[in-house]
């Protein structure tokens, strides 16, 4: 609970234990300028045949009726970098000595990076 603490009172790993579920909250790692491909997962052309159409994003808006490309298409741009928060993760183990949360699943950002643990909103089926 959050009235139990003050601004400033150090806050240890041993408010979770064994068998949590928790929420980890952290920015994606940044993979820079990413094609439709790799951003979106989109289809490529024909690699072989003198085709020239290999990882170009296609089609992005139609002829004559609409006459524009609509917001929200999937193009090509900078990837990564998001705030992402991966659910229901299970807490193997609390290491307080080493103030260590080892932690059952993905997690997002780089190693080292700063992430936020909260208790599970949804409490999954684990």
């Amino acid at each position: 609970n959050v009235d139990e603490y003050e601004v400033g009172q150090e806050v240890s790993v041993d408010t979770f234990e064994t068998g949590d579920i928790i929420d980890v909250t952290g920015v994606s790692k940044g993979k820079g300028f990413q094609g439709a491909i790799k951003r979106h997962g989109q289809g490529r052309g024909p690699m072989a045949h003198g085709s020239h159409f290999h990882r170009a994003p296609g089609s992005v808006g139609m002829a004559s009726d609409a006459s524009k490309v609509f917001k929200g298409q999937k193009m090509p741009g900078r990837m990564g970098g998001n705030t992402v928060t991966v659910q229901n993760l299970e807490v193997v183990q609390v290491d307080t000595e080493n103030s260590v949360i080892l932690v059952k699943g993905n997690v997002p950002g780089p190693k080292k990076g700063l992430v936020e643990i909260t208790t599970s909103i949804k409490k999954g089926n684990k």
